[in-house]
């Protein structure tokens, strides 16, 4: 139901300027019973007829509505029966330890056909020298500093359309998957049991567990982890000299809790990676809450925040604008294919098409309903003071959340970006709790 044009059109029906819909098969209005349910409704209450062109039916007789129920039935009979055959044939496919696709692990080359990991000798070692390593320094961020400096990189591949993916810099997260991928034992994964597979292991089963015991043992439960320590600024923060994000951690050396906010390229891959290692959450914090103040209080700053504020809103609008031209293309490329080869890739790239039209539509809704007279975003800001102090820190983060697109951070000199609809969303709760 959320696509752009088919919005369009349940605006024109309502809009009295439409007064019957052709599509060319029921499937290509929906595959879904509840959603064409509601459809027809509104076809109904606007007095709009419905017209397939290979079908016949007639919706205004109880005959008509019935057979168009069953035709839809069986399109999303069609539909689900698909992605089940799909699941089901890739499932068989792995439990007899083929290779179903995906980017090839260190170590393994694809056979020309497809469907089958071969050695590659000279990765295989690389491989095994991994493993070593990890059992030696028993530090995943120690491994990754190691691994880097030796300029080994990660898996460089070639797609079947001869596009090449080139490999990259270690980090923990690549590591410790590389370390638990049970194909270097000669397995395949499928739902959490291990299956034989066709490729040849490359590591020592007994090396392979003892690994996999020490990750357990160093992995954090990460099942209660949320913002407990109170982070204003969580996910918000960048670092300038790296372009990296900047993530919340605390520590607490001789029993005193600190908070801060760490670069995840040094976190990831060590202190040589960039120069900014860490920064104070609760003066980065202060600083930014003061400065957003400030602008209530100073009205040429209000007037500087507003400017740049609308840059980032065209900036934003373009972007969105670029993206859904280059969709809408593709998607009619996709229906143009479609019509002479049917096929369910086809289908489903045009479903996720559909879906990311309609977020595109309400971000440019949103954005075109952003703007807002500057006195009401300083009447806004001035309000920020009392407001603030009346929050509790989850409430408090909120708000930041609402207010700034994200922070730029350099030891020198720290830059904010409001959110394009920010400043108007922050205007627009203030009216209705007044």
């Amino acid at each position: 139901m959320d696509r752009p044009a088919l919005q369009r059109l349940l605006a024109d029906i309502e809009a009295s300027r439409v007064d019957v819909v052709v599509v060319y098969k029921v499937d290509r209005l929906s595959r879904s019973l509840l959603d064409f349910a509601k459809l027809i409704e509104a076809f109904d209450k606007h007095k709009v007829s419905f017209v397939s062109v290979t079908q016949q039916f007639n919706t205004s007789q109880s005959l008509g509505r019935l057979v168009l129920h069953i035709l839809l039935s069986f399109a999303q009979f069609e539909r689900e029966m698909i992605s089940e055959r799909t699941r089901d044939k890739m499932g068989a496919a792995r439990r007899k330890g083929k290779w179903t696709g995906g980017v090839p692990p260190l170590g393994y080359d694809v056979i020309a056909g497809g469907g089958k990991l071969v050695v590659n000798a000279e990765e295989a070692d690389q491989v095994r020298a991994i493993f070593d390593l990890y059992l030696q320094e028993r530090s995943l961020l120690r491994c990754v500093e190691l691994l880097n400096g030796r300029g080994w990189r990660t898996k460089s591949w070639t797609t079947k359309k001869g596009t090449l993916h080139t490999g990259s810099r270690f980090d923990k997260t690549g590591l410790r998957g590389l370390l638990r991928n049970a194909v270097y034992i000669g397995k395949i994964g499928l739902k959490g049991q291990l299956y034989d597979g066709e490729q040849a292991g490359i590591v020592d089963t007994d090396v392979f567990a003892r690994v996999g015991e020490m990750l357990a043992g160093g992995q954090k439960d990460r099942s209660r982890a949320g913002n407990k320590h109170g982070f204003l600024l969580r996910g918000l923060v960048r670092c300038v000299a790296c372009g990296s994000a900047m993530t919340s951690a605390t520590s607490s050396p001789r029993g005193k809790s600190y908070r801060y906010y760490s670069c995840t390229a040094v976190r990831r891959r060590g202190n040589a990676e960039c120069p900014v290692r860490a920064v104070a959450a609760a003066d980065l914090e202060a600083f930014i809450v003061d400065r957003i103040r400030g602008i209530g209080r100073d009205p040429a700053l209000l007037q500087e925040t507003l400017r740049a504020a609308a840059e980032d809103r065209e900036r934003d609008k373009g972007q969105l604008e670029q993206e859904r031209r280059m969709l809408q293309a593709e998607h009619q490329r996709c229906r143009a294919e479609a019509r002479r080869m049917p096929a369910p890739a086809l289908d489903e790239r045009m479903v996720q098409i559909e879906t990311r039209l309609g977020e595109l539509q309400r971000s440019l809704t949103a954005i075109e309903g952003a703007e807002i007279d500057p006195s009401e975003a300083a009447k806004a800001l001035a309000q920020f003071d009392p407001v603030w102090d009346a929050l509790v820190p989850r409430e408090q983060a909120s708000l930041l959340q609402l207010l700034i697109e994200r922070v730029d951070y350099d030891p020198r000199e720290v830059a904010i970006t409001f959110r394009p609809t920010g400043i108007a969303s922050l205007a627009g709760e203030q009216r209705s709790a007044a």
